[in-house]
């Protein structure tokens, strides 16, 4: 397991949104605007405030209350949007038109990617240099997917690892899941899905700017695409609460129901080294641990 609620604000987000914030302030930009379903504004927020620069946030009406507040208490402006994170990115982009905020969103700007790219290099170095057999990873907006794919090509390049790249496997919610819709019908690119639900709040992108990437990885890496339903998701936070100790989010559930799936349907074999993305803490989703009790 990659248990990413290590990073400072609890999860994944932080690596891309430090290199952004940075080199934003690097490059004078001073007010930074993002659409997030909840980690991500945080990680913003948090890297805003060190920075001294402005950060709004515009978040789905239903986003954890954890996120909302870490937000707020890091002096960032949030926003409230009915619907998904989708409906947050209109929202934004019509207010950027009055306001001129830069936006960070997935995929707008080069630098999230370069520091989510590092989970990556880090899983080959905690390996020792070895290089998994497959990747398991939890994609709503895919940028993770797509940096540490990257990394791979750039750590060939520098002669560090040969040219075995892991299977890439994206999981999804089972009401939410176009990558999932469009790997199973050989599509290039993914149509938006339609009323969007799930508990993985991290999951419930309808539609993501880089679809086309994603599907191209998963093909290259001769992976796939897994859907899971939110009951899956919580029994899988509760199993690996009781076996490994770690309280994970409900998209860290996902990759090891996923992992269950993948393995009774022959995808993988049992045998295989293979990671699994937890990409946040469980404790930033006090309503979901709420339904976990006992």
């Amino acid at each position: 397991m990659k248990d990413e609620s290590q990073n400072p604000t609890g999860s994944f987000k932080a690596r891309g949104l430090a290199v952004a914030v940075s080199m934003a302030l690097e490059l004078g930009l001073n007010k930074l605007a993002i659409p997030s379903a909840g980690n991500a504004a945080g990680a913003l927020a948090a890297y805003a405030a060190k920075a001294g620069l402005q950060s709004v946030i515009f978040m789905p009406r239903d986003t954890p209350l954890a996120n909302r507040l870490e937000c707020e208490l890091l002096g960032g402006e949030v926003v409230l949007v009915e619907g998904s994170i989708k409906d947050c990115g209109r929202a934004m982009c019509e207010r950027m038109g009055q306001d001129g905020w830069f936006d960070v969103s997935t995929l707008r700007e080069p630098y999230r990617l370069e520091g989510k790219k590092t989970m990556a290099y880090e899983v080959v170095e905690q390996l020792d240099g070895r290089v998994p057999d497959a990747l398991v990873y939890p994609t709503g907006g895919g940028t993770g997917l797509i940096g540490m794919w990257k990394a791979f090509q750039e750590m060939e390049q520098l002669g560090w690892v040969g040219r075995q790249w892991p299977r890439m496997f994206s999981v999804q919610a089972e009401h939410c899941a176009p990558i999932v819709r469009a790997f199973a019908a050989g599509k290039e690119q993914a149509e938006e899905w339609q009323n969007p639900a799930t508990i993985a709040s991290g999951l419930r992108v309808p539609s993501a700017i880089g679809d086309f990437l994603m599907l191209r990885v998963l093909r290259e890496s001769r992976g796939g695409a897994v859907a899971v339903s939110d009951g899956e998701m919580l029994e899988s936070v509760r199993e690996l609460a009781e076996s490994e100790g770690v309280v994970t989010s409900p998209e860290g559930g996902a990759t090891l129901a996923a992992l269950k799936k993948l393995l009774a349907d022959g995808f993988l074999a049992g045998h295989e080294t293979i990671v699994l993305f937890l990409t946040a803490s469980g404790y930033k989703y006090l309503e979901v641990l709420e339904t976990l009790k006992r």
